[in-house]
């Protein structure tokens, strides 16, 4: 599949600019669109681009599509050359980081304007694109993280529910670990590991996000237990040396007790491990309802040459009609409260065990952490990651990592 399609519109009806401008269909306009990893998505995406500009004589949309780790490259390449992508899928905190630099439009006064529009979005997964009091992206697609538990593994060992403390965690872990087998796995890229810190009271920053609050004598103790429990093979090291494949997989093995991931990881691992069913696999919410976000969402460039279109499409994609069918093709949630919640509805009589992994999306939204509204929020990961890693995989005692994650967070704080 060639990276950029261009699909242009034939019909004949204009539809009104979002922004008050003359009709969109005064002249031949055209915005890009860029994706992140949905080329297995192409025959649906092109039908929904031709659903858009069959009604908007004149306009053109630009599909462009990159993997993960070569989207972020492209766009700010883009930015260089003021030439942005329209209308953007981003991950994560990435939308908080452009925003930081201004490249991103603020959504505050559209939303304001468009209650209804607004009031489509759940409001928690929505608030995760606010920097600085303005909101610069909408859902595209969302999940958090839960717990996934091995109900073979737990019966191995006289467990019949998934734990309530992290103790109860290290606990079970411990007590599943034989052999090849172990008893945690957790994703850890984009802070997903973080409900483990928060469930034991550790937050990174104060809350105006100018000061590291981690380094205590708690975190210390909290960090020492996962370095032990990573040596002895009651958590698999895998969870701080993978990514997303290496840990999915290893839980698919069957081998493992517990895998504290995002709700993705459940279509992954269903695909890769026959012995998942909803007698053997559970899905629950990590002690203390906390639950880090991994959710994408669009936003407009602040660029763009046409943003009353721009935001045009961004309305159209997150539709009921249009979030209906993304819904159902590529298996997600879509922030869409209406259609979640249709959703939801039809899996709890077609598909249970779904049902159970994807409804915790939607309960316990004020406990998301691991989502502070940094503009910085790569390079604060970059100073503090390193260091727990060295921590629990044992290069480093708890203290010394701490100590030293410290004043590396505290100086990319003073630069922002």
């Amino acid at each position: 599949m060639k990276r950029r399609q261009v699909l242009t519109s034939a019909a004949a009806a204009s539809a009104a600019a979002a922004f008050g401008a003359p009709a969109i269909a005064q002249a031949p306009r055209k915005i890009a669109f860029l994706t992140w990893n949905l080329v297995h998505l192409e025959s649906h995406i092109k039908s929904w681009i031709q659903g858009f500009t069959a009604t908007r004589p004149g306009v053109e949309i630009e599909w462009i599509d990159k993997k993960g780790p070569e989207l972020p490259a492209f766009y700010q390449t883009q930015l260089a050359a003021s030439t942005p992508p329209d209308v953007i899928d981003i991950q994560g905190a990435l939308g908080l980081e452009y925003a930081g630099q201004g490249a991103l439009l603020d959504l505050t006064p559209l939303l304001g304007k468009e209650g209804a529009v607004k009031s489509r979005y759940d409001a928690d997964y929505l608030s995760n694109w606010v920097f600085e009091g303005k909101n610069y992206m909408v859902p595209y697609y969302v999940s958090k993280t839960l717990l996934f538990w091995n109900k073979t593994r737990f019966k191995e060992v006289g467990l019949d529910r998934p734990p309530t403390s992290f103790n109860d965690v290290l606990s079970a872990a411990n007590k599943i670990r034989s052999g090849e087998k172990t008893g945690l796995l957790t994703l850890n890229f984009d802070w997903l590991y973080w409900p483990l810190m928060m469930m034991n009271g550790i937050d990174l920053l104060s809350p105006d996000l100018k000061t590291a609050t981690f380094n205590t004598p708690k975190a210390a103790d909290v960090l020492t237990e996962l370095a032990a429990a990573t040596k002895s093979g009651a958590i698999n090291p895998i969870s701080w040396t993978g990514r997303w494949v290496e840990p999915n997989e290893a839980f698919a093995t069957g081998n493992v007790g517990m895998l504290h991931a995002h709700a993705p990881a459940y279509f992954w691992i269903k695909g890769k491990g026959p012995w998942i069913n909803a007698d053997t696999l559970g899905a629950a919410h990590v002690p203390g309802n906390w639950a880090t976000p991994n959710s994408h969402g669009l936003g407009i460039s602040k660029g763009s040459r046409n943003p009353e279109l721009a935001w045009d499409f961004v309305k159209y994609l997150t539709d009921n009609d249009v979030a209906d069918k993304f819904s159902r093709t590529a298996s997600v949630l879509t922030g869409n409260k209406a259609v979640d919640n249709s959703q939801l509805d039809r899996l709890q009589k077609e598909d249970p065990l779904a049902f159970s992994v994807l409804k915790t999306q939607f309960e316990h939204t004020d406990k998301m952490c691991g989502n502070w509204r940094l503009g910085n929020d790569s390079r604060v990961k970059d100073a503090f990651w390193p260091e727990f890693q060295n921590a629990v995989l044992g290069r480093k005692d708890a203290k010394t990592a701490l100590a030293d994650a410290e004043r590396r967070v505290a100086r990319e704080l003073r630069r922002t």
